[in-house]
């Protein structure tokens, strides 16, 4: 059944939400059987973390948290050919950013390549581990398939001496890769196919980014977890689904080796969000095929793309708290993260005008020393946000889509003839609509109602309330219009077609445009609402404070993608 959650189900914003691994977590601690929890976050430094990790950075940083334990930030460095120390440093950051600080210092697999070499010695040394020169293919053939036990391997009876003499040659570089394996001897019959003597080290001749070449052979994920975990005494080893059938071989390494404990395993769904892509592969070639801009294009669903667009770390632990840990499928609305994000901009962005699509007002009435301009606060529910002038001049920026000719049923801007108040100003009526040669409005020439500023007009109501801007004292602006980068909820769900086909040709639009001059100063990452507008925030890298500022577009004030798609 699948776990799909709304942003009308979400619960109450920061209120704890309970889940079959807290109750375990619990019961752990009220039996006894541990008097603290010790988790860790164990991602392969071969790209950059997108926002599943943030589900489970969540989950292993907060209740290490919440019950005052431990997590461990341990990078699997296992597969040298795809990793490096920008993937890795990038990592670093993400976790920070969100909010979350590891158990003193950082942790790598390669801490332990010696102590996991020493261990498959000693799995040699009682019989349970053997030297395989099967090719992978051949070990295909001789796995079986889950209807077929496997054949054992023509080299499972060489002897521990022989399979020691043949390990230590491998680490001494005797051998070319990929001729050897060092396999785990367990049950070639067995119904789980990770227990059919599973391959824990292979040659390969790749540079490690922190040992170098000083290994030439290199241990398996599977064999290197569990022993990383018992080294470290974590209690709980939290990872998704598809690990469930690891679990077996997790327990069974640690069962022959004299490792310090034996943390147990426990298996959650992983986050599928709907519109988006999480592949790391599929990930990568958007990157490599100019498809978006880098890692961290605001589009990207990685934790650097969400930071850039402007997300709050807060909103993500809020998204991350309301989507749950279960065992079902976790396929979550695009929507449910983007209104985590709203709520929380909602109470912490202060409020400004911006216009993105600029049409001009000639206010034909205007007069130095008598039109009069007010201040505003930044934000209706905090005044400790404080106050700015918001200044009128003769000529004003209006947004385009305030304006018809010919209004639809129900219009309560501005029309020729009609009046509209100016946001924190002047009740204002459009006399005059100038057009160019093609007859395209260019221009509006209205006239003030001096007695309301600050009041309603006498003897007649103005339902319409539009932002604008002074011409003369607005600074201008670029704004980048991010929206979804896939037009279809499950991009890389449809069988025997491209992924690529569902892009959304309209995922971002970049326009220049005018907003109040107390933007001009902002720092890269300050957050604003632009009234009416959506949620907007300087570009951390491009935006440059009082040069032209650059705003990335984080989200709509409200979520209208369904009604526009309909």
């Amino acid at each position: 059944m699948h776990n799909k959650t709304s942003s009308s189900s979400a619960s109450q914003v920061g209120a704890p939400v309970a889940h079959f691994i807290r109750s375990i977590v619990e019961a752990d601690l009220a039996s006894g059987k541990h008097d603290r929890i010790a988790t860790r976050f164990p991602p392969e430094p071969n790209g950059y973390l997108h926002v599943g990790h943030a589900k489970s950075i969540c989950l292993n940083f907060g209740l290490a948290q919440d019950y005052q334990g431990t997590c461990n930030l341990r990078f699997d460095d296992t597969n040298p050919e795809k990793e490096s120390e920008e993937y890795a440093n990038a990592i670093m950051e993400d976790v920070r950013w969100l909010g979350f600080q590891w158990n003193g210092e950082v942790r790598w697999a390669s801490d332990y390549f010696q102590a996991l070499y020493d261990y498959a010695e000693n799995l040699i040394e009682q019989g349970k581990a053997y030297v395989c020169d099967l090719t992978p293919e051949a070990m295909r053939e001789f796995r079986g398939t889950l209807t077929e036990p496997g054949r054992p391997s023509p080299y499972r009876e060489r002897t521990p001496a022989e399979n020691l003499d043949l390990f230590r040659r491998m680490k001494a570089g005797e051998f070319a890769d990929g001729a050897k394996t060092l396999r785990a001897k367990i049950d070639m019959a067995s119904p789980n196919i990770n227990l059919r003597d599973p391959v824990i080290y292979r040659i390969k001749r790749a540079h490690h980014i922190r040992t170098g070449d000083a290994w030439c052979i290199y241990p398996m994920y599977d064999y290197t977890h569990c022993i990383s975990d018992a080294l470290e005494c974590i209690t709980h080893s939290l990872c998704t689904l598809e690990f469930e059938d690891h679990r077996p071989l997790y327990d069974w390494v640690l069962d022959q080796l004299p490792v310090p404990s034996h943390p147990r395993q426990i298996e959650f769904s992983r986050l599928e969000l709907h519109y988006t892509i999480t592949s790391k592969r599929k990930l990568l070639q958007l990157v490599t095929q100019g498809i978006v801009a880098g890692w961290d294009d605001p589009r990207m669903p990685t934790i650097h793309g969400m930071r850039r667009r402007g997300y709050t770390p807060a909103g993500i632990r809020e998204f991350a708290r309301r989507i749950g840990i279960s065992k079902s499928e976790n396929i979550v609305d695009m929507a449910v993260l983007e209104g985590a994000i709203r709520e929380d901009l909602e109470a912490k962005a202060p409020r400004v005008m911006a216009v993105l699509n600029p049409l001009k007002v000639v206010l034909t009435n205007f007069e130095e020393g008598v039109t009069a301009s007010r201040t505003a606060g930044f934000h209706p529910q905090h005044p400790e946000f404080g106050e700015r002038d918001v200044p009128i001049a003769r000529e004003i920026w209006i947004e385009r889509d305030d304006f018809a000719e010919v209004p639809p049923p129900g219009w309560q801007r501005l029309t020729p003839g009609g009046e509209v108040r100016l946001r924190y100003s002047y009740v204002i009526q459009c006399e005059e609509v100038v057009k160019d040669a093609d007859g395209q409005v260019v221009e509006l020439r209205c006239a003030i109602d001096h007695a309301t500023l600050g009041q309603n007009p006498v003897g007649r109501k103005v339902k319409g309330v539009i932002h604008w801007v002074s011409a003369a004292h607005a600074v201008a602006i670029e704004a980048r219009l991010y929206d979804r980068l896939f037009l279809d909820p499950i991009p890389d769900g449809h069988k025997g077609r491209d992924f690529l086909e569902f892009l959304n040709p309209d995922s971002l639009q970049v326009v220049k445009g005018w907003a109040e001059a107390c933007v001009s100063g902002a720092e890269p990452e300050a957050r604003y609402q632009f009234e009416r507008l959506g949620y907007f925030c300087t570009d951390r890298f491009e935006h440059q404070p009082g040069g032209r500022p650059v705003f990335n577009r984080t989200v709509t004030l409200k979520d209208s993608w369904a009604k526009e798609q309909g």
